[in-house]
């Protein structure tokens, strides 16, 4: 995905709204409920809980191919 700044003002307004996002990584589809951005050696970093598990997951924004945010 090529990372646009309005597809980082969609992702951080879902951060502070707590809303979950529907994120395409790998063919592999995942809704998460995003806690928030951060950089990890350089790469930017979505640290999320996945709704499924609960599990806290970190997922390289290079590694994201396409996100919707949900109601």
């Amino acid at each position: 995905m090529n990372w646009r700044p309005r597809d980082y003002d969609r992702l951080e307004r879902a951060i502070a709204e707590r809303r979950r996002i529907r994120l395409v990584r790998g063919g592999s589809e995942l809704t998460v409920l995003p806690e928030r951005l951060a950089t990890d050696f350089g790469m930017e970093v979505l640290a999320a809980r996945h709704l499924g598990t609960g599990d806290r997951m970190e997922v390289g924004l290079d590694e994201i191919d396409a996100f919707d945010v949900l109601g």
